[in-house]
């Protein structure tokens, strides 16, 4: 009976340990200081009438320079940015490997010419006997047989210099046409492999924009079109015309690739800019376009956010999908509706679940 009182006692004693911790946290958490927040309602503009996508600059003639053999390389003669010349050496790989088997080749080449020669003049002769009926058909044609292989052996040797010349042109990596280096993507002493980018270069001043267009819009587009083109990092319009348009988007996630090429400017256009392409046609497909101020936005990695007030007061991170950017704003393609609020501004640190006070 004792212990049946004694367990009870502890029970209680727990239960009522438990309640009054319960009750500490919820009066911690009920008396916590509320971030004071500014909120915004998210701005919704009708699209523009005419078709906009989204494209990145590129060298019109541009080369990622590669090797068809494996070897240490020897020297770098370049660096990025440099300027080069047609037929200039970039990229020394060591090549004794190379020199070995023509050396060989070379020999090989020799011995079949001695042989070639040899089997010539004794042809010739045996050719003069027939003639003279000095020599059997037998002996004419044996002596034919052996001037052909002779001559095939020659052949041959001749076209294994060719083959290893050819691998030699591989060993010195040279430009194939004038321009600038953009990257270097290999050292002194390392490993060049087979197929794998060692220079890139590019030439400046003629550059084209390679554009993706939604299938709903793919079917305005005409060669020849053309077209106004925004380069956003200079917040310059640049005129172009539309040269080529894909017919197929089985390798590009239902976009149709379009390129268009640029029309000479004296804008700072680089390799690598994005741009929003407008074509002289009208969108088929318009809805409403949502715009926050960048300054909302949050980062984490390659992760991009918002914070927006729940219904409990307290601030909810919405990950966002973002699209073109239009001065200090820029275009919500998921995430956030257009009837929505988003805190623009804290007077304080904000975290997921963080108790906010709207002003």
């Amino acid at each position: 009976m004792k212990n049946k009182l004694y367990t009870i006692a502890v029970f209680t004693v727990a239960l009522f340990m438990v309640s009054c911790d319960s009750e500490d946290k919820k009066t911690i958490a009920d008396n916590s200081l509320a971030i004071s927040v500014k909120i915004n309602q998210v701005e919704a503009n009708i699209n523009s009438p005419f078709l906009s996508v989204s494209g990145k600059i590129q060298a019109a003639n541009s080369a990622d320079l590669s090797t068809r053999m494996m070897g240490y390389v020897n020297k770098v003669h370049v660096n990025v940015g440099d300027k080069v010349r047609k037929g200039q050496l970039l990229v020394s790989i060591n090549n004794a490997d190379l020199q070995a088997k023509r050396a060989q080749v070379n020999a090989g080449i020799a011995e079949a010419s001695a042989g070639f020669n040899n089997a010539q003049k004794d042809y010739s002769r045996f050719k003069n006997l027939f003639v003279d009926n000095s020599a059997s058909q037998k002996e004419m044609d044996d002596m034919t047989a052996n001037f052909e292989m002779a001559k095939a052996r020659l052949e041959s040797a001749t076209q294994m210099k060719n083959e290893i010349n050819a691998q030699f042109a591989y060993s010195n990596i040279t430009a194939p046409f004038s321009g600038t280096v953009t990257s270097k993507n290999v050292e002194a002493g390392n490993m060049a492999n087979p197929g794998v980018p060692l220079i890139s270069i590019e030439t400046p001043g003629d550059f084209e924009v390679m554009a993706m267009v939604p299938e709903s819009e793919i079917s305005e587009i005409k060669n020849g079109t053309t077209v106004d083109v925004l380069v956003k990092s200079i917040n310059q319009s640049v005129k172009g015309k539309v040269t080529e348009v894909s017919t197929s988007a089985k390798n590009t996630g239902g976009q149709y690739l379009v390129k268009i090429d640029l029309d000479k400017t004296d804008a700072n256009i680089l390799s690598g800019m994005f741009t929003t392409v407008q074509f002289p046609v009208e969108r088929k497909a318009k809805s409403a376009m949502v715009l926050i101020p960048t300054k909302a936005l949050v980062t984490n990695g390659q992760l991009t956010g918002v914070y927006t007030p729940s219904q409990s007061n307290t601030a909810m991170l919405r990950w966002l999908r973002l699209g073109r950017t239009y001065g200090s704003q820029v275009e919500v393609l998921s995430g956030l509706n257009a009837d929505e609020a988003y805190i623009v501004s804290a007077e304080g640190k904000l975290y997921n679940g963080a108790k906010i006070s709207i002003q």
